[in-house]
């Protein structure tokens, strides 16, 4: 593999290539470092670059090689963190103001597993502040690679847009209303929300505990899975992290999606969804069925317009529960949206609290029911493409438009189901669309060898923005 052709190589290969000596994970490092400081000014993925750190892990990952000591896919891969992991002695600071200076003194968990999986950290991601739907205004907001006024997706904005421009091969991303999901739809990569508690939240700023998910972003579902076998697992440091233990996500890739069943809502997936984004999902759906997959008419709960239309007073209540020590205190130096989510879940009552929390219990039961009947589900990630800023600006401001946005992402954050977006066609202007596949609680190896498979038939993830 020559370095010409490297940043949009993938995990599996870049592996592969460290096995037979073919490339060092110093070379590596080194050329991925040269790269985000030639790109990244432009693209501003980045808060922190961690060289040093960087080019220290993959000498000792090229020594364990040398050794013939191989302890997992991600030994050696260059990789980001989102900027609301805990890392020992480098700033993280949530993309906020207020944080701007905090150093943690120990690291994460899931920073913690991946280096011990011999990982290599190249820096810290920007994201939205306090990872909710805007960038602090004050805070430079990163660019989406294949177009520079298009939407990057949010919060784990700086995760998509570096694994999209191979700037890293992969990267630490969360998901409380859609924050892996919408960056990788937008940048063109795969994404997996693991079920909640799969992967440990300790030493993870939160933006709503029983909402956020940890999850990896990359450029295909093998390399996602490769990564979340890293990350997963239970944790003595997180009581909420569940005590299942983590399967080979890889072991069974190539069983394919005959005698699988797929969910599909036609209603609830097109009501609302533009012709871009109905093309895509359709082409799936006919593609996962070329597989093998038997594709079943389902009808989603009634309860699911609670999910999504609720959703963001129910997060703005455990919002502000993280955000006590700061708010209000130091309101002046909030940005509007983070500060306007958490004066609603101030201002929600308990009488209504409860009732969203009931229609959460009811959600979360009628889902399952479905998941008796099918292995998978099939919807779109969002309703609108791949829109610029403006347009988005413009869904935003109209009656419903919030509405329409989370229609398909936070069901999945308040019932903690796992999921993985796909990219699966693009915009008449070039720009890519991704769509999501739903699992049941902890069946995160469906979703892997069902994008692999889809993978394997498409070429969508192999396709990258012209930098």
């Amino acid at each position: 593999m020559a370095l010409d052709d490297l940043p949009f190589a993938q995990i599996t290969e870049l592996a592969k290539a460290y096995r037979s000596r073919e490339l060092s994970p110093v070379e590596v490092a080194r050329h991925m470092i040269e790269r985000i400081e030639r790109l990244d000014p432009a693209l501003r993925s980045f808060t922190t670059v961690t060289a040093e750190l960087a080019l220290a892990q993959a000498r000792k990952a090229e020594a364990d090689f040398g050794r013939g000591e191989v302890r997992s896919p991600m030994q050696g891969v260059p990789i980001g963190l989102k900027d609301l992991c805990h890392t020992k002695g480098i700033r993280t600071t949530w993309g906020t103001t207020v944080y701007a200076d905090h150093v943690p003194a120990e690291d994460g968990t899931v920073v913690r597993k991946l280096a011990d999986a011999g990982a290599v950290v190249l820096g810290k991601l920007h994201m939205t502040e306090g990872a909710f739907s805007m960038h602090h205004p004050d805070l430079p907001a990163p660019l989406n690679p294949w177009g520079a006024g298009h939407w990057p997706g949010v919060s784990s904005s700086g995760s998509g847009v570096a694994t999209a421009a191979g700037l890293c091969f992969g990267a630490v991303g969360t998901d409380t209303g859609g924050s892996i999901r919408f960056p990788s739809g937008a940048n063109g990569i795969t994404g997996i929300k693991p079920t909640w508690g799969r992967v440990s939240r300790q030493g993870a700023f939160a933006l709503a505990a029983s909402l956020d998910h940890i999850g990896p972003m990359t450029r295909s579902a093998a390399d996602a899975g490769a990564m979340l076998g890293a990350m997963a697992g239970t944790d003595p440091l997180d009581p909420t992290s569940l005590e299942a233990p983590v399967p080979d996500y890889l072991a069974q890739l190539e069983q394919g999606l005959r005698g699988v069943s797929i969910g599909f809502d036609p209603k609830y997936a097109y009501d609302v969804s533009d012709a871009d984004t109905r093309k895509v999902v359709e082409d799936a759906r006919r593609v996962l069925a070329e597989l093998g997959a038997s594709i079943v008419e389902i009808e989603m709960p009634a309860s699911v317009t609670s999910m999504y239309r609720d959703w963001a007073a129910y997060c703005g209540v455990e919002t502000a529960i993280a955000h006590a020590e700061t708010y209000p205190a130091r309101a002046s130096e909030y940005g509007p949206a983070l500060a306007g989510l958490i004066d609603l879940g101030l201002g929600l009552g308990a009488i209504d609290l409860m009732r969203i929390e009931h229609e959460r219990l009811a959600f979360k039961g009628a889902l399952r029911k479905i998941f008796e009947r099918v292995d998978l589900l099939l919807a779109p990630v969002h309703p609108f493409g791949n829109p610029t800023n403006a347009e988005l600006e413009e869904v935003f401001q109209r009656p419903g438009g919030i509405d329409d946005a989370l229609r398909f992402t936070a069901p999945f954050d308040m019932s903690g189901s796992p999921t993985i977006t796909l990219p699966g066609g693009c915009t008449p202007a070039g720009l890519p669309i991704g769509f999501q596949l739903v699992g049941r609680h902890l069946d995160e190896a469906l979703l892997v060898r069902a994008g692999h498979a889809y993978q394997g038939a498409t070429d969508w993830h192999r396709r990258h923005p012209a930098l």
